[in-house]
This record gives C-alpha cells, structure tokens and sequence, in this order.
C-alpha cells in the first residue's frame, strides 16, 4: 500500500493547505465534542430512580451530594429541582427552566463551527478550481496551439484537487454535524424528562400532597 503522496497534494494548489487547515480544526472539534457529550450522557432513568430511592428514605442532602458528583445536565437539573423541593411548583418549574436553560448552550457549543467547515469547504475547493482553470488558460493564452500538455495539466490537475479535496472534507463534516446534533438532541430529551420526572415525584410522593396542594408542573422544555 503507498503511502500519501504529498506531490499530488501540491498540485491541488494553495487551496489545499487551506483545506488541510481546516480538515486539522474540524477533526479536532469533533474529538472534543465527542468526549464532552459522552460524558454528559448519563443513564437518565436509572439516574432518577436513584434520586428517587434515596428521597424515598428522607436524605435530601445525599441526594445532592450524589448530583454534584455526577456530571452532565441531567443531574444539574434534577439537583435544581431539588433544591428548590418545598417551593410552589410554578417556583420549582422556573428553577428547573432556568437550570435546564443554562445547560443547551454548552451542549451546542462548536457545533456551529463544525457546520461552518462542511458549508465552506465546497467554496474554498470552487475557488481552487476557478484558480486552475485560470493557470490553464493563461498557459493556453502564453503557448497558444503550441502550448505544452505539461503547462496545460498543471491547472487540471489544480482544478480537479481542489475539487475532490474539498467534497472528501464537506461530505464527513456534515455526517459529523449529524452525528453531534443527534447526540445533543437526545440529551435534550434526557433532561426534560428528568426535570419533569422529579418535579412530579417531589410535589406528590415527596411532600405526600396532592396536585390540588401543591400544584401540578408543567412540563419543563428547553428554548432553543
């Protein structure tokens, strides 16, 4: 098996270091949002029914404590919900909100970026082929019928690069994006049913009220 050719990356032209510029930064954004959603993606239910059985036995503050040693918005959401557990359910759902709120914009944190590289990288690699074709006329205008085949190639070869280099970045960048925002997505839904799923444990089983007492939730989603 061969080994990378580094001439024929050089004659896609300076377009593809741009390309290799930013096919280095979306690898490394999408290593990084890899890890980061992986660890905040917690097993929500077993998480909850851990929360519950610990309340069920009237130790709040373990319950707290076993949030803060958790990462990830679940438990951060769940730990709001607790900490506001004899307040009004309107107060607990605006803490909860509020908590939950906070949480989306880390999740979606350079996703855009990623996006912004599968969107680009078509453009740079039209560039490159626009500038090929540029030096294969120009070596057509300067040879005329006598021009050289080699003159003339080295602009295909610019073009056609440049072309292939970007679309072999943009097609894996989008799956990329696809990928995160499909994690992200499911966290998401981890978290309202979370918040949700200890309001409604707090204000009936918890308090030992009824949703005439202590008011019934509404459910909890995040703005986006």
């Amino acid at each position: 098996m061969r080994g990378f050719d580094f001439s024929l990356f050089a004659r896609g032209g300076p377009m593809m270091w741009v390309l290799l510029a930013l096919a280095l930064l979306a690898v490394m954004l999408f290593v990084e949002r890899t890890l980061y959603l992986h660890r905040g993606q917690i097993r929500a239910k077993a998480f909850v029914d851990g929360i519950k059985n610990i309340l069920a036995k009237r130790r709040l503050v373990e319950a707290l404590t076993v949030c803060e040693e958790t990462p990830g918005p679940v438990a951060s959401v769940v730990k709001a919900a607790l900490l506001n557990a004899d307040e009004a359910a309107d107060a607990m759902r605006f803490h909860v909100q509020e908590a939950a709120t906070i949480e989306l914009p880390a999740l979606e944190r350079r996703l855009g970026a990623i996006a912004a590289i599968a969107q680009v990288a078509p453009l740079v690699g039209l560039l490159g082929t626009i500038l090929g074709m540029i030096v294969t006329y120009h070596a057509f205008e300067k040879g005329g019928p006598y021009a050289m085949a080699d003159a003339l190639s080295a602009g295909m070869w610019q073009a056609l690069l440049a072309t292939a280099g970007s679309l072999m970045l943009a097609i894996p960048a989008h799956l990329a994006h696809h990928f995160l925002t499909g994690r992200v997505r499911a966290i998401v839904r981890d978290v309202e049913w979370s918040g949700n799923e200890i309001m409604k444990y707090l204000l009936t089983e918890y308090r030992g009220a009824t949703p005439g007492a202590g008011g019934r939730p509404d459910e909890v989603e995040l703005k986006k």
